[in-house]
């Protein structure tokens, strides 16, 4: 399983996690739901309580992940394999131009 925090504008927004049966969740934390209901990262992700949930990537942070020629650059050097799109995003998105950021919860600060 590995997980990330996921900031918009310097506050944690939420929680992106990866189980081991390969969905993926992502969660608001309540505190930012109380703070800023409205600020969503995504229209497609509304704020509220209730966790999203899909077997594949959410599109919001698939867009997130370089492409082309800089997705072979970060592949290569990290040595992640391209299609491990949970490994690029907390690899390569920690300093995304734009609101949100993603940073990687290491395992043993679960």
């Amino acid at each position: 399983m590995r997980k990330a925090f996921i900031h918009y504008k310097d506050h944690l927004a939420g929680i992106l996690t990866e189980t081991d049966d390969g969905e993926y969740v992502f969660r608001y934390d309540e505190a930012y739901i109380r703070a800023y209901p409205t600020a969503f990262i995504t229209f497609a992700m509304p704020v509220n309580s209730k966790p999203y949930k899909d077997k594949r990537l959410f599109p919001f942070f698939e867009g997130l992940i370089p492409e082309g020629w800089l997705l072979d650059i970060a592949s290569k050097n990290w040595k992640i394999n391209p299609n491990d799109r949970m490994g690029l995003l907390l690899a390569c998105c920690q300093n995304c131009i734009g609101a949100v950021s993603v940073q990687p919860i290491p395992p043993e600060n679960e």
